[in-house]
């Protein structure tokens, strides 16, 4: 019998969380940066889920938000009509790039030089952080607002997803180089740069793209409507979530279905794998944050292993357990996944 999940709880937003994205390894770790619609993005450790700082300016909901590879700055798009960028150490505002309707999506280059920004006004635009009161670099041809807008191939490249629309740009010539169409509305996209994988969902569909092509590699069907998918950095399994509450856990090569599990009290919006691939968090409409173990039972993080001594091994299965935790008991959760959770609540910053 396979372990249970047990995952890390991280709470402090009050509406629903809609993306989330990670930083690189860093010499202090990686980091988790989460976008809500509560207008408060929150900057949290990566492995532990420990709240470091919460992002306030936004005056409306914010719906994307990113961190550079360092985990030195943050960025964000919002309903108030702009793009923020923040020191992700101090917390402060940086730069506040005005548009003229709702952002949905920020990228920045490899060298944070650079942001993306995509949103309701069907424009990518394309600032020089270096001179954030020039006028940005617009490259238009999206015919409805725009979801998710991304940089490939060493940045040489965009990738931008509108309603039914995947489009890839060449940066230089601004022009557009293909465009994909699928049947229903896209509802998210992962760039993978380890063998130029676009991750693409729409529908109960999770599909696998080629980044420089646009060609389809493999695609797969889930039981329900999925909002958000993600490929494990060594490709040897994906997660999605959606509309069903629930986490999916496929085998990457055969499309098995490897584990489904309540993952939530509501609607999953964004699922995303850490860095090192050893766990995954979701974002969902219930206003929480979870972490969940890649390898259920191993000690990592917060996660420590124990194995139950051998005569009471039938009685007390092999369980995870969260060490120096008060361990709570989930309770509609729990009915069908039996998970304890543990619950970091960020103080208030003033």
């Amino acid at each position: 019998m396979a372990m249970r999940q047990t995952p890390l709880t991280c709470s402090g937003h009050t509406r629903p969380v809609v993306d989330l994205a990670f930083s690189g390894i860093t010499p202090y770790g990686y980091f988790l940066i989460s976008a809500c619609k509560d207008g408060k993005p929150m900057l949290r450790q990566g492995d532990t889920g420990d709240w470091i700082g919460t992002f306030l300016g936004h005056k409306g909901a914010v719906w994307g938000a990113t961190l550079n590879k360092d985990a030195t700055k943050a960025a964000t798009a919002a309903a108030d009509f702009t793009a923020k960028v923040w020191d992700a150490v101090s917390g402060d505002e940086l730069i506040t790039l005005a548009h003229k309707h709702i952002v949905k999506s920020v990228d920045f280059t490899q060298d944070s030089d650079y942001l993306l920004t995509g949103g309701q006004d069907k424009l990518l635009r394309i600032y020089d952080l270096s001179k954030p009161e020039a006028e940005p670099q617009v490259i238009s041809g999206h015919t409805s607002g725009i979801k998710k807008a991304l940089w490939s191939s060493d940045d040489k490249q965009i990738l931008s997803a509108d309603d039914k629309t995947v489009r890839l740009w060449d940066r230089n010539t601004m022009t557009e180089v293909k465009a994909l169409n699928v049947a229903m509305s896209v509802s998210s996209m992962e760039y993978v740069p380890e063998g130029q994988i676009l991750v693409i969902t729409y529908g109960k569909t999770i599909a696998f793209h080629s980044a420089e092509t646009l060609e389809q590699i493999k695609s797969f069907e889930a039981p329900a409507t999925i909002n958000s998918a993600s490929l494990h950095p060594e490709k040897e399994c994906l997660v999605a979530g959606g509309e069903d509450f629930k986490l999916y856990k496929y085998d990457y090569n055969t499309g098995e279905e490897l584990e489904s599990y309540k993952g939530h009290f509501g609607p999953i919006h964004c699922v995303r794998f850490s860095p090192d691939g050893e766990l995954y968090a979701s974002g969902s409409e219930d206003g929480t944050l979870r972490l969940w173990q890649t390898t259920v039972g191993k000690t990592y993080g917060l996660w420590k292993c124990v194995v139950p001594e051998e005569e009471n091994a039938e009685a007390a299965k092999a369980r995870t357990t969260l060490p120096g935790t008060a361990e709570e008991e989930l309770e509609d959760l729990a009915s069908e996944n039996s998970d304890s959770v543990y619950s970091s609540t960020p103080e208030v910053k003033a």
